[in-house]
């Protein structure tokens, strides 16, 4: 009996049939591998499209891709859209080969495509030709190791589903692809925006690993505002039955309004900018004036030089998530000032300025800032900036460099561990090497369940001075106890303690 979904025994005879040519033998090898689109792949997930897509794919075309997950997983894959103009897929199809079995051919009305594949090994080979025809859009599908079974595609969005809440994984690679999304993550999203791309939009996850995200759906609002987050363009959304919102680690609070943070922390600048006008009136775009709570002007650096910096000393260590940036304000001529591409660094007390570098290369990550003087643009760090101080360095701009900006995070200790993505749960090897152990200890997320010694958080608390005293105490009469057994917070404290005796 045939496996269910087209996949049968892949025997020698079958296998030539699909991976002949249909078209003239000189012009397959001319057009090898043009037919290949958008490709996003990582370790655990992927997305891949046909060339143009969602557009139509061009004729007489081949892409051949070999797709794996890491050994001792199943390959799941999802075919998120199909529309192939051939009717017994013989100049024109998909198919998926794996080491026994072969899925496809599909095209046109020529066999249902599954919804999901799961395949015995955890590598294959996608195949998509096409011949002559005159539409089309190709395909696009996602795929995932067996440890994420809720896999969805980049399509998928979120009035698809009926749950007030629910949990999806989403492929890397979603961020490119073609669709709308409405909203931001202060008031929620349109339900009719893309699930994937929203979470990217949102700083929930990065587009290069894809990720977890969680879901609460929400009565709609009468107005949604479009704003550019990550790279990706929200747009303006009217009222609707439906908004979802993402469940986030808490850590997304802007750092300027916390308590006296304008009067304890610090901010200078390489240069700043002295403009006297045709008056004679002095004004300075002096390093103060780059928060987005201080109204007026903006800092300006008085060289253009990709070597200018904006430096902000935070008083003491904390977990930096995101930056908003803006320009000068300003559109006139004379003033349309704005950064463009910045990189960032960052340091601690007594250590060297680090630069922030991507999450799956060790090159520094170039962010993208403004694209007008007037709007707000949010970039979100993941893995987080764990830092006292951080440096801006704008690296292109338009007319001058000129900056406001906010800083987003939190305290320490203010992590809720209910954060669903993976980057918080493991830390990327780029931000392992360039940390101190005490980075790495605090950059682990924080349990809010009960431990393996079955209690809360609140009743170490009321434990601790017991603990402290067997720590600190006399350290021959009292054992120490088992650090890597108690929850987080107290463990570190401990660390510390032991240390220093």
């Amino acid at each position: 009996m045939s496996p269910a979904g087209g996949a049968r025994a892949a025997p020698s005879l079958l296998l030539s049939l699909l991976l002949g040519a249909s078209a003239p033998l000189w012009l397959r090898a001319e057009k090898l591998g043009d037919g290949c689109g958008h490709m996003v792949m990582y370790q655990d997930s992927g997305t891949l499209a046909s060339k143009n897509y969602p557009g139509t794919y061009p004729n007489y075309t081949l892409c051949e891709k070999k797709i794996q997950v890491p050994q001792g997983k199943r390959l799941i894959l999802k075919i998120g859209d199909l529309d192939i103009e051939s009717q017994k897929c013989e100049s024109s199809y998909l198919s998926i080969l794996s080491s026994s079995t072969v899925h496809g051919p599909y095209c046109g009305n020529m066999m249902p495509v599954p919804k999901e594949i799961i395949l015995d090994s955890n590598e294959a080979t996608i195949r998509f030709e096409s011949g002559s025809h005159v539409s089309g859009r190709g395909f696009l599908l996602s795929y995932a190791s067996s440890d994420h079974p809720d896999l969805i595609t980049c399509l998928e969005r979120a009035n698809h589903y009926t749950k007030t809440e629910y949990s999806r994984y989403c492929p890397a690679g979603c961020r490119d692809i073609a669709g709308d999304i409405s909203g931001n993550i202060g008031e929620g999203y349109r339900d009719t925006s893309l699930l994937c791309k929203s979470a990217i939009h949102a700083g929930i996850i990065a587009d290069e690993l894809g990720g977890q995200i969680s879901v609460t759906q929400q009565k709609g609002i009468s107005h949604y505002e479009g704003v550019v987050a990550n790279g990706v363009p929200s747009h303006d959304g009217s009222l609707s039955d439906k908004r979802f919102i993402f469940t986030s680690n808490g850590c997304n609070k802007s750092l300027s309004l916390d308590e006296a943070f304008l009067s304890k922390s610090q901010i200078t600048a390489s240069s700043y900018w002295e403009e006297t006008n045709e008056f004679g009136q002095l004004f300075q775009w002096s390093p103060d004036k780059a928060w987005l709570q201080v109204q007026g002007l903006a800092w300006a650096s008085n060289h253009s030089s990709n070597r200018e910096w904006l430096e902000i000393d935070l008083g003491e260590k904390k977990r930096i998530t995101g930056i908003k940036t803006t320009g000068s304000g300003s559109t006139t001529l004379n003033f349309n000032f704005y950064v463009k591409t910045f990189i960032m660094n960052y340091k601690n007390n007594n250590s060297k300025w680090r630069t922030y570098k991507g999450i799956l290369s060790n090159e520094e990550k170039i962010f993208q800032g403004n694209s007008n003087s007037g709007d707000i643009v949010r970039n979100n760090f993941i893995p987080p900036i764990v830092a006292r101080y951080v440096r801006i360095i704008p690296q292109t701009w338009n007319q001058r460099i000129a900056l406001k900006l906010e800083l987003i995070g939190c305290r320490i200790m203010q992590v809720n561990s209910s954060f669903t993505h993976s980057m918080w749960q493991k830390t990327s090897q780029s931000t392992e090497t360039s940390l101190g152990k005490e980075d790495r200890t605090v950059t682990e997320p924080i349990p809010s369940e009960e431990t393996n010694l079955g209690k809360k958080p609140k009743d170490f608390l009321m434990d601790f001075p017991m603990l402290r005293n067997q720590v600190v105490g006399n350290k021959s009469s009292s054992p120490s106890p088992d650090i890597s057994r108690l929850n987080l917070p107290l463990a570190i404290v401990m660390r510390r303690r032991h240390r220093k005796n």
